[in-house]
């Protein structure tokens, strides 16, 4: 039986249990994508606490391809120094880094990346700010090198792996949605073309990492959202990137624009609201052999446990994380109340107004007690 405390291995990753950081945005950049010591530090904190992977906020893979401000550049060479400066802080205390890649696509504006932005199909959608450009074949190829040479750069930096982020709607979650591809070439069409996107940029990653570097993809099991990427074609994906040699699979849902359709990421005030993305985990894991992880809504260790023993390789949180970097070794050491995350999501705010962000509940707390 699974433990969530046991050593495992991911394609030559050795990694100390199976609770991991989810990505998530953390504002800690500098405006042109050059990581700071503040995200070393979080990273460190990270570490030092003692979850099994981490795994870093989205860094984007080519320059139309960002979104939020101060988010982690990965599309040049001229950041190495200070990526090998978050790799070294990790490992300084024995954690594993992950670093995650992505293209937005669709999901970005033309005021903050420069020109329209590049999609599948110039459809509009609500997850779509303004309609975007349909890419051609080139731009599609141009993009597939982006991701392989993002993914050599992560690995000559020291990052322990890499992810691939193909859900949330952004541009692998694009490609595979008919609502957002509606293209009539070999990249659009049935779920085997709708896959050809995903299944060249992990190909090419593959390729330029070689076979022992671990390649991992976090996946929608469902956009939540009508005419969207629904769980049947979800599980295809993933049995097709299993047989491709996919190292893991990190299960998530929704977009943008999923709406009240999404169960509800916030006041996950009880058990019964947490793990709300167990029932598409449950459908992928049963279809694929790679190791399984789950994000949405953990915050007990006891879920979390059950969830380990009975349904997924992995469990990863993000936002209880920002309150607690030490959660996992205070699970650990025998302290295994509920994560104190109140899943109110204010944490976000300060990253865009006050350059990274972190608990505001917590840090109110603190200055209360000291006042």
């Amino acid at each position: 039986m699974r433990k969530i405390f046991e050593e495992t291995t991911i394609n030559n990753l050795t990694l100390r249990n199976r609770l991991v950081r989810s990505a998530t945005w953390e504002g800690m950049c500098e405006p042109d994508g050059r990581p700071t010591p503040k995200l070393a530090d979080c990273y460190r904190d990270l570490a030092r606490g003692g979850v099994g992977l981490i795994i870093s906020g989205y860094a984007y893979v080519s320059g139309e391809g960002r979104q939020l401000p101060c988010t982690l550049a990965a599309d040049s060479d001229k950041f190495s120094g200070d990526l090998k400066m978050i790799t070294e802080a990790v490992h300084a205390e024995v954690g594993k880094i992950c670093v995650q890649l992505v293209h937005v696509g669709g999901q970005t504006k033309e005021k903050d990346i420069g020109r329209t932005p590049l999609a599948p199909s110039a459809v509009m959608t609500d997850q779509f700010p303004q309609v975007p450009v349909e890419m051609s074949f080139a731009e599609i190829q141009r993009i597939i090198k982006a991701f392989g040479e993002a993914a050599g750069r992560a690995r000559q930096c020291g990052f322990d792996a890499v992810q691939l982020h193909g859900a949330h709607g952004y541009l692998i979650n694009q490609f595979l949605s008919p609502l957002t591809n509606q293209r009539t070439d070999e990249y659009g069409g049935g779920i085997d073309n709708r896959c050809r996107f995903m299944i060249e940029v992990y190909w090419k990653v593959r390729e330029v990492v070689g076979k022992d570097y671990p390649v991992m993809i976090k996946l929608n099991g469902t956009d939540h959202l009508e005419g969207g990427l629904e769980l049947e074609d979800a599980v295809y994906a993933a049995e097709l990137l299993d047989q491709e040699g996919i190292d893991a699979i990190e299960i998530s849902g929704g977009t943008p624009a999923s709406g009240d359709k999404a169960p509800i990421r916030n006041k996950i005030a009880s058990p019964d609201l947490e793990a709300y993305n167990l029932p598409l985990c449950r459908k992928i894991k049963a279809a694929v052999s790679c190791p399984v992880m789950v994000v949405g809504g953990f915050r007990s260790f006891a879920i979390a446990e059950r969830t380990i023993q009975n349904d997924a390789d992995y469990v990863s949180m993000a936002r209880p994380f920002i309150r607690e970097p030490d959660l996992a070794k205070r699970w650990r050491a025998g302290n295994r109340s509920a994560a104190t995350c109140i899943s109110c999501s204010a944490c976000f705010m300060p990253g865009i107004k006050e350059g990274g962000i972190y608990c505001v509940v917590e840090k109110k707390q603190r200055e209360k007690a000291n006042s």
